[in-house]
């Protein structure tokens, strides 16, 4: 258990992190991310931890195998099982929490408890948890997600600090400044592409609307007879853009798949049937999506993204 119990051991000069067994990749992508902010968080983990433990009546918690940006443990609260998640406080963070408590359960995983000062929150475990990339029948995986996202999406609630799709986009403006006027690593035809047709995308035909944000494969979980979506960033926006990340997952074995064209072109089919979205534009955002994916990747030396930057080549070559 991790938790009060084990606060004596700090005293006995072993590191709280190490009493944790925490994995050194989870600590060492906390350190690069926030900086500062990231190790001051290490070193104040283990009291939240205990803090959460009391405060909502916490036992038994067990950190998850694949620890990545946030702190995360299943738990149990009297009779129930429950998740707990801790993290550096940050805008996305923020974003996800209030995504949460807005959207209620519809759609996603309930937040039971919340202390917003200290980004931890409850949440309900999912059973039996499986995720939507453990479906063979991509046709089923694409409907269910077309479920999960109506059930998601709602119009944009005034003055609560969601993220902006825009504002990721505008990040794309950094592109060829960094490349001193070219696009580096990227091939300039599908820069050209991005550029080109991002402004009729944002042309918005209805009012904005709260998206999950990183909707995939991984991110979608049964729950009972249903299934809910996890991880929600909180974005305001076109929800066309939901696509955009599906169409690219599950990384990395979609570009593995038999005929990915083909599958394309059934996924976005599937979704312009129950969305009510053109095709066109589907496939437009898949592009615009995948090449943004490929620019967070990518290192400071030119490397990584190659992955998005695949799939962004398949969607600039696919003829609906």
């Amino acid at each position: 258990m991790v938790g009060a119990k084990q606060h004596p051991a700090f005293f006995q000069g072993a590191s709280p992190l190490q009493i944790m067994n925490l994995p050194q990749e989870f600590i060492s992508t906390i350190q690069n991310t926030f900086s500062e902010d990231g190790r001051t968080w290490l070193v104040a983990l283990p009291d939240l931890i205990d803090e959460a433990s009391r405060r909502w009546h916490l036992t038994d918690i067990q950190p998850i195998a694949n620890l990545s940006y946030n702190f995360v443990a299943f738990a149990r609260r009297s009779n129930e099982d429950v998740v707990l998640k801790i993290g550096v406080p940050n805008r996305e963070l923020t974003s996800e929490m209030s995504a949460l408590r807005f959207f209620e359960g519809q759609g996603a995983v309930r937040l039971l408890e919340l202390d917003e000062e200290h980004a931890m929150f409850l949440l309900e475990c999912l059973r039996p948890g499986e995720m939507l990339a453990t479906l063979s029948d991509d046709e089923q995986a694409t409907n269910i997600a077309a479920d999960v996202m109506q059930k998601l999406w709602r119009k944009a609630p005034a003055n609560i600090p969601f993220i902006k799709l825009t504002d990721w986009f505008d990040g794309l403006r950094e592109l060829r400044p960094a490349f001193d006027g070219g696009t580096g690593p990227f091939p300039e035809k599908l820069i050209l592409k991005v550029e080109e047709t991002l402004p009729g995308l944002f042309v918005e035909s209805n009012p904005p609307m709260l998206i999950h944000g990183d909707l995939h494969h991984f991110n979608i979980l049964s729950s009972a007879d249903q299934w809910l979506a996890i991880d929600p960033k909180g974005v305001i926006g076109n929800p066309e853009y939901e696509i955009g990340p599906l169409l690219i997952n599950p990384w990395p074995n979609f570009l593995n798949g038999s005929n990915p064209n083909v599958q394309t072109k059934k996924r976005i089919a599937i979704l312009s049937e129950r969305l009510g979205f053109p095709r066109q534009r589907l496939l437009d955002w898949g592009l615009c999506h995948a090449v943004l994916s490929a620019w967070w990747h990518m290192s400071p030396d030119g490397s990584g993204g190659e992955y998005s930057m695949a799939c962004a080549e398949l969607f600039y070559g696919l003829k609906l």
